[in-house]
Parts: structure tokens; C-alpha cells; sequence
């Protein structure tokens, strides 16, 4: 099971121009999960430079689609020349990246970065799977 929640710490939902995306999951990152979670991502890492930080903090399982999953948005933000960064506070994701030998691969955060609230704001419905 997993849910999904996103919003913005600044600019309007959808804006590329600026503005920070975050998206906090809970749960079960897995196949199912990758599934739903992945076209939402790509929405948000659709344009120019954009900014994405990953609330990973309530995860409590990844797998290798998992990990596919955080690969894949890397690899788009940094083709588009923005940022990605993953908010784990010592959770288990940060522990399978580390084992997995990608942890140097992401800006990984152990608090809420400076730059950003993580006030609600309009969400992308969340989910079960």
C-alpha cells in the first residue's frame, strides 16, 4: 500500500518556470506503487529545470522497481537541468541506496531543506495500490 501527496512551496501548481515540487510517499514503494507514482512524476518533471524534492521520510519498503522509480526522475531532472532531492531522515530508503551503492548518486536530506515549506498544498490525489 502506498499514497502519494504533492504541492508546492512556492509558484503555481503545474508551473515550470519556478517554484519547488514536493511530493511526499508513504508506504510501499513497489511495482504497484511505481506504476501510479511514475506518470505523476513525469507531469512534474515535464519542463524546464525543475525543482523536485521527494519526501521519502514515511517509506517503509523499496524495491528494485522502487529504486527504478528514483533513477528514472534523476535521470529527467538532471537531462532538463534541474534539481532532485530526496528527503529520507535515516529511513530504510536511505539505507537501500547506500546497500545498492547509489546514496553518492542523489542529494540526499536528512532534515526539510531551508528553501522549502512542506505546507499542504494542492495535491495530486493520493493512492492505493
Amino acid at each position: 500500500m502506498f499514497a502519494v501527496q504533492s504541492g508546492w512551496s512556492s509558484g503555481e501548481p503545474g508551473h515550470t518556470g519556478g517554484g519547488t515540487a514536493v511530493v511526499r510517499l508513504r508506504g510501499e514503494i513497489d511495482i504497484l506503487a511505481v506504476r501510479a507514482v511514475c506518470p505523476r512524476l513525469d507531469a512534474l518533471t515535464a519542463g524546464d529545470r525543475p525543482d523536485l524534492v521527494l519526501d521519502l521520510r514515511a517509506v517503509s519498503f523499496v524495491d528494485c522497481a522502487g529504486l527504478g522509480l528514483l533513477c528514472h526522475a534523476r535521470n529527467r531532472v538532471v537531462a532538463r537541468g534541474g534539481r532532485l532531492r530526496l528527503l529520507v531522515d535515516g529511513t530504510c530508503v536511505s539505507q537501500v541506496l547506500r546497500r545498492a551503492g547509489l546514496a553518492g548518486v542523489f542529494d540526499l536530506c536528512s532534515g526539510v531543506p531551508e528553501d522549502i515549506s512542506l505546507a499542504s498544498g494542492p495535491g495530486i490525489t493520493g493512492g492505493t495500490a
